[in-house]
């Protein structure tokens, strides 16, 4: 086993949860779980609540030695922070939008100003002039303001009406993201009509700019109905516009870029299909657009006389896109044929142009091809301007594009690139840098090296990992400190990111890795599936063989090497954990989807049944058996562990919050080791922690304290803060 560094602290006594037995027989199959009590739905037990608090005090308590490091971490990437800063404003009509911060304030402030020539294509060259004489800035919401009076905010969709003189804003004031609806005039600050309660985050406007579309969640928190919503009527006289019945369907609303459709998406994890309804009559039916066939999965966009579709189905398993006439949508034609080796992951549409977003060999990329005059047929594709990308390892992100513009900006950055802003001419090719987002003190991205190695796992599957170290500080001779983390679930891309908080720990001489194992989407469709239901345990194995590679290879030391993930990445630390204890020194799993097996079974907890795609349905007996060998709940044993940080969320909707408790209070009753193991519950918050950006940090600050402490690096200065 990895050794873990010597703690000497005065100890104080670990809790001990009770043991209340509570047995479930499933398939001949009896497990019990003492530890079940610790659920309560309402959150409001007075024993659950006093074991999470004592928890909560061990934890701290443990980490009183690290409370100087702490803060000199938070301090450190606070320092790093332009805390007054404007994001790159997206013209819209006859405004530019944007958002900026504020020093010292937590929140964002949603702005706009006027365009002093009115609504208008742009220029990739234009600036929004800001200095004397420009025109004055609006300010839409302070989000400082709003959260001044809730321990949590957080907005969802902020949307402006049409003819932009209304916004509609959805708040979550607990962090259980059911989110509230309210509509305010722009020119006054007052509200337009009464509240709306119990929705999802999205919002869509008709074109009238006096009726709203929105989704409700069920008591399971499954978005299941779209309604129809005037401003000058109360939320009772909504029309219900799409009613999803199967409890294994989700409903998503999107609007097209065109604004001239609002879109319900309903899916599972291998089936979706589109309904549509003009938002110039939005007083009409929603109508089936894309056909609704098990296995195959649409999305859809329109430009003029054509809606635009990706199509997914087993054997076009990384998607194709389509096109069909607005007056018969059914009359589909390839316009991009299905490819093994590249997924189709996204398309967006401009009036000239479309832009398809796909991913070759584990890298993103953009392909922009012109489009015939609205109105004419479109029978194929030009050859297309493919967009290159300088790093080994790089990530994409969307920018809101006006429609009417041949302007298409996106978001670029790197472990070591900061995020930086492109708004690229597809009629010229002429790409602008806009912004570059400040990373205060003495950063330097040339003492940074980037490096995309493969390992191999047992079945000959290459996995990438990506990896950032400091070249002044890393020896790489297998003596320097390790940071591997991962996700593998979902088909979600773990991509590289730049993260400026994450230079406190790599300024410390710390090697990070980013392990991008099957289950994610990182590599196409097929990737994601041989990591999922009777497969999961590849994304397992995969990260286990991505430590052992960076290990032999000397990236790392064999004492001195820690793991994190997040949700579904919580579970993959909670299963390599219980797969491979000897192989870590430390370990940290947040929001940890832990006791995956009891809960695939419970369909009366959120988003269950719509997991059973992804996990398998465990009240068949195959998937049953095939869960409980990886559930890390369920796969605790007595023995050894490395060091663990588990946190959760008392108002989590995602992952219970009894599911790291529960987790953490049969790792203490089994482990036989002094090795440190703390809980960590935000008692004030869900799935994604603290509301404000500052507290986010010291939240950072204090994962990266035990970082350092269990890998004997509490007492090392680093070279910056």
């Amino acid at each position: 086993m990895a050794v873990a560094a010597e703690v000497v602290v005065d100890t104080p006594k670990a809790p001990v949860a009770k043991k209340v037995s509570h047995v479930m027989e499933m398939h001949g199959d009896k497990r019990e779980d003492n530890y079940y009590w610790i659920r309560d739905d309402d959150r409001k037990d007075p024993d659950v609540l006093a074991y999470l608090n004592e928890e909560n005090a061990y934890t701290e308590a443990l980490m009183e030695d690290t409370k100087e490091l702490q803060e000199e971490l938070y301090q450190g990437m606070r320092a790093r922070i332009k805390e007054d800063d404007i994001d790159v404003p997206l013209r819209k009509g006859p405004f530019f939008y944007y958002t900026k911060t504020l020093e010292g304030q937590q929140y964002t402030v949603h702005c706009r100003r006027a365009i002093p020539g009115g609504a208008g294509p742009g220029d990739v060259d234009e600036v929004m002039e800001t200095r004397n004489g420009a025109p004055e800035e609006e300010i839409l919401l302070d989000e400082n303001l709003e959260a001044k009076e809730h321990e949590f905010y957080h907005i969802g969709d902020l949307k402006v009406s049409p003819n932009h003189k209304l916004f509609a804003v959805a708040e979550d004031f607990t962090g259980d993201e059911v989110y509230t609806i309210r509509v305010v005039d722009i020119s006054s600050g007052q509200p337009v009509g009464k509240l709306i309660t119990g929705s999802t985050e999205q919002i869509e406007w008709a074109t009238d700019s006096e009726t709203l579309f929105y989704i409700t969640q069920d008591q399971v928190h499954r978005p299941f109905k779209a309604w129809r919503h005037r401003l000058d009527t109360d939320q009772s006289e909504d029309a219900c516009i799409y009613h999803e019945e199967d409890e294994e369907f989700y409903l998503d609303l999107q609007k097209s870029e065109s604004e001239q459709y609002i879109f319900v998406v309903s899916g599972t994890k291998v089936t979706q299909f589109v309904l549509y309804l003009s938002a110039i009559n939005p007083a009409g039916e929603m109508k089936l657009l894309s056909p609704k066939i098990e296995g195959e999965d649409y999305s859809a966009t329109h430009r003029g006389a054509h809606f635009f579709f990706t199509r997914r189905s087993d054997d076009i398993f990384n998607s194709e896109l389509l096109v069909a006439p607005v007056d018969n949508p059914s009359a589909l034609s390839v316009l991009l044929s299905h490819r093994p080796s590249v997924k189709l992951e996204d398309v967006q549409v401009q009036k000239d142009h479309l832009i398809v977003h796909v991913r070759e060999d584990g890298l993103q990329a953009i392909t922009i091809y012109n489009l015939p005059p609205v109105g004419e047929p479109i029978n194929s594709l030009s050859s297309g301007e493919k967009l290159e990308f300088p790093e080994p390892s790089y990530s994409l992100e969307h920018e809101d594009v006006q429609f009417d513009s041949h302007i298409f900006g996106y978001g670029y950055s790197s472990l070591k690139t900061p995020p930086s802003v492109f708004h690229h001419d597809m009629n010229t090719g002429k790409t602008v840098l806009k912004k570059v987002k400040p990373v205060l003190g003495d950063f330097d991205m040339e003492k940074y090296e980037v490096l995309r190695p493969w390992a191999t796992a047992s079945d000959g599957t290459r996995i990438p990992i990506s990896i950032i170290y400091r070249k002044d500080l890393v020896k790489l001779d297998g003596s320097d400190p390790l940071l591997l983390s991962g996700y593998g679930s979902y088909e979600v891309p773990n991509d590289p990111y730049f993260a400026s908080y994450r230079l406190s720990l790599i300024d410390r001489g710390i090697v990070f890795a980013v392990a991008h194992i099957r289950g994610g989407g990182e590599m196409g469709r097929k990737w994601y599936e041989h990591g999922k239901l009777l497969q999961k345990k590849n994304t397992f194995t995969d990260f286990i063989t991505c430590a052992e590679y960076l290990l032999e290879e000397k990236y790392g030391a064999k004492d001195k090497i820690a793991i994190s993930g997040r949700s579904a990445g919580g579970l993959l630390i909670g299963a390599v954990l219980t797969m491979r204890p000897d192989l870590f020194t430390s370990a940290i799993a947040e929001v940890a989807f832990v006791d995956v097996l009891t809960t695939m079974l419970d369909s009366s907890i959120p988003l269950t049944t719509a997991e059973w795609d992804e996990w398998g349905n465990p009240n068949k007996e195959e998937f049953y058996y095939y869960m409980k060998s990886y559930s890390p709940m369920d796969n605790v044993q007595k023995r050894e562990y490395p060091n663990v940080l588990v946190t959760g969320g008392l108002h989590d909707p995602r992952v219970a919050y009894w599911e790291p408790a529960k987790f953490v209070a049969k790792l203490r009753e089994m482990k036989i080791d002094d090795n440190l193991l703390l809980l960590k519950c935000d008692m004030g918050a869900g799935h994604f922690s603290k509301s404000g950006r500052f507290d986010k940090l010291k939240e950072i600050a204090f994962v990266y304290a035990f970082v350092l402490k269990t890998l004997g690096l509490l007492l090392k200065s680093p070279s910056r803060l």
